[in-house]
């Protein structure tokens, strides 16, 4: 099989689990795969130059100075435990680019400006150091393996700081660079997040944006899969910090991943594996410190489980707003109004609802954004309310959305009786309610203090715990 395999940065984030990843790959590699590698920063260093980047950008020199001084040890003691020859394999390199890093901080810090495209180029170097210290451990172990800066083969638009691929171009560039390399059987270590302009000039793809590498190169390589490796045993039902029955489940398809990770479970971000699912290529979600466990494997279509449920997850922090009035009644235009009013704050809406008597727009935003939209409605609406054509315009707030998501209540009677018979016997009130036309998906708001006996009750009423054992399969 030929496998696009990416690392987070938990699994490259210290020397046990850079060896981890490295047995992982072996293991791979000697069983005929053609593996190539894509590999996050490590946990929390894309953080740690991001701010540096920007203390340098109000005149401070200690934090970038500081920061340096941090990434080196940091990396110099991950690589001293793993090579024989760090500083012949590595550590020139990485001092190389923390130079070029101090030299960038320096005169942003002069300038006073962090402009976008120095942020991507400054927060793209912990890819960069984890590909090479990896790259030289498989080397290490007896492997043929390189370390490739991503800039070399993605190529992106000049929308610095979320990037888009322009994929024909990637495709020739990656098939060029990597597939002569799988070929004579090396295994290539690329940087996730990073790729570059036309003209060179590095940028970066977002969130998930070492995911999206992955699913970029899956698909320009005509990968059999992707694998992504994280900390967890793939998808699971549900928080099992709220549900500790919870387990992972086998199989999902894209749009159930999709509307998981919109509701904040931990799945791949829908942007991100894109190129993947336009290709019609698997997704696993594995585990590096448990490889041996199954994972979940996302497909274009599951096969069926006998469960219509298949996870409940939740996004919390929100807050619900309430535009009511009998005057609203048939009125042409008052939803449009109401969401321009919104977008015009730049503020995301994550559900919307209202009744068919159309007296009452609901919706949800976050809740620190939520007393700005109140105020922007209240004098947008300002005539309406005053002559009594809008009653009320209300917040309520702290408020979580909890979402129940699976494919097969498409067309099965009864699950809504189940859903709220379960949080009924709970005297779990229910503030808002709805359902994608998709029907993947019932999305249902209550308060914060009912949340995590809502989430469990949920999890019990449709017995997700017996997932994992279902007749489902994973197909080799």
């Amino acid at each position: 099989m030929r496998l696009v395999m990416k690392f987070g940065g938990t699994s490259v984030g210290n020397a046990d689990a850079v060896r981890q990843v490295a047995a992982i790959l072996k293991k791979s590699h000697d069983q005929g795969h053609q593996v190539v590698t894509v590999v996050s920063a490590m946990r929390g260093v894309t953080d740690q130059l991001i701010d540096a980047a920007r203390a340098a950008a109000t005149g401070e020199t200690e934090p970038p100075r500081a920061a340096r001084q941090a990434l080196w040890e940091r990396h110099h003691a991950v690589a001293a435990e793993l090579l024989q020859n760090p500083y012949q394999f590595v550590l020139g390199d990485i001092d190389a680019h923390l130079a070029n890093f101090s030299n960038l901080t320096s005169a942003i810090a002069v300038l006073g400006e962090l402009t976008p495209r120095a942020l991507d180029f400054i927060s793209s170097l912990g890819e960069r150091f984890s590909a090479l210290i990896l790259a030289a451990l498989l080397r290490e172990i007896g492997l043929s393996s390189v370390a490739v800066m991503a800039d070399r083969l993605i190529v992106t638009d000049r929308h610095f700081g979320s990037a888009n691929p322009l994929l024909d171009l990637t495709a020739e560039r990656a098939q060029a660079g990597l597939l002569p390399m799988l070929e004579a059987g090396a295994l290539p270590v690329v940087t996730g997040f990073l790729g570059a302009t036309l003209d060179g000039i590095v940028t970066t793809l977002g969130r998930g944006g070492s995911d999206y590498t992955g699913a970029i190169l899956g698909a320009a390589l005509n990968a059999d899969e992707v694998w992504i490796w994280t900390d967890v045993d793939g998808v699971l039902t549900a928080d099992p910090r709220i549900v500790p029955e919870a387990c992972s489940l086998r199989q999902i398809s894209y749009l159930e991943a999709a509307e998981l990770s919109y509701f904040g479970a931990r799945v791949l971000h829908p942007k991100t594996v894109r190129p993947a699912v336009d290709r019609g290529i698997p997704i696993r979600i594995l585990n590096t410190f448990n490889p041996d466990h199954a994972g979940t494997l996302i497909v274009k279509e599951p096969q069926a489980n006998g469960h219509a449920v298949k996870a409940v997850t939740a996004i919390r922090g929100l807050a619900l707003i309430a535009v009511e009035g009998r005057g609203m009644m048939g009125v042409p235009g008052v939803a449009a109004r109401v969401f321009e009013t919104v977008a015009s704050l730049g503020v995301s809406v994550l559900m919307i609802s209202q009744g068919s008597s159309e007296q009452s727009i609901c919706f949800v935003v976050e809740e620190e954004a939520s007393q700005a939209v109140v105020e922007a409605l209240e004098g947008g609406f300002r005539h309406e309310l005053t002559i009594g054509a809008i009653d009320r315009i209300d917040r309520h707030a702290q408020v979580v959305i909890i979402a129940v998501v699976g494919w097969g209540m498409r067309g099965t009677p009864g699950i809504s009786a189940r859903l709220f018979g379960a949080l009924g016997e709970r005297s779990i009130n229910v503030l808002s309610i709805a359902q994608g036309s998709s029907e993947a998906n019932i999305s249902l708001v209550v308060d914060h203090a009912d949340a995590h006996e809502a989430i469990q009750a949920i999890h019990a009423a449709f017995e997700l715990d017996r997932v994992a054992n279902s007749r489902e399969q994973i197909a080799d």
